[in-house]
């Protein structure tokens, strides 16, 4: 009985052995990258905000030239409309409502095409990035890369973010010849 204690002991011991070698022979090497970060500090992403910013500022201009235009026509309509006629008045007041249409609508297509160029600017970046990340995991040995959003705790140590931005600017540097 005490013989088959012991032979009982030693085997759970080697099974206890056995097992732990086989969990620590493979260790996950895992990356997290903090893709707003990418998008705010690397220079292809600042890059992207500085076209759209400039795209958004040439808009606001011509927005706000028509919108003085249109209130000018206004000012002018309300001076005049007493010594008008009646039929001049409703033309101008005709002419002043075709005006601010035509605002809104400028307006409306402004903020698609500033849109469309966000998202065309942003997919760019995303699929160089995306293409980076790969290269890296695989050169980097990584079982897992992943996106900081949705992970509510990381350690610092598999953050490699900043490695992925200095790769980033580094191509955009021989890209673009800085």
């Amino acid at each position: 009985m005490r013989i088959l204690k012991i032979v009982f002991c030693f085997a759970g011991t080697a099974v206890f052995i056995m097992a732990s070698f086989c969990f620590a022979a493979d260790v996950a090497k895992i990356g997290v990258v903090d893709l707003q970060r990418v998008l705010e500090t690397s220079g292809p992403g600042k890059s992207a905000q500085a076209e759209i910013k400039k795209q958004k500022e040439k808009m606001e201009k011509d927005l706000q030239q028509k919108g003085t235009e249109i209130e000018q026509i206004r000012q002018r309509l309300e001076r005049e409309s007493m010594v008008m006629s009646k039929e001049m008045r409703e033309e101008k007041e005709r002419e002043a409502r075709i005006k601010l249409n035509d605002f809104k609508t400028l307006q409306k297509k402004y903020r698609a095409e500033l849109q469309t160029l966000e998202q065309k600017l942003v997919s760019q970046l995303r699929e160089e990035v995306f293409a980076l990340v790969d290269e890296m995991g695989k050169k980097g040995g990584y079982l897992l890369i992943i996106s900081k959003i949705g992970v509510l705790y990381s350690p610092n140590t598999i953050d490699i973010t900043d490695k992925l931005i200095q790769q980033l600017n580094k191509r955009y540097a021989q890209k673009t010849g800085n």
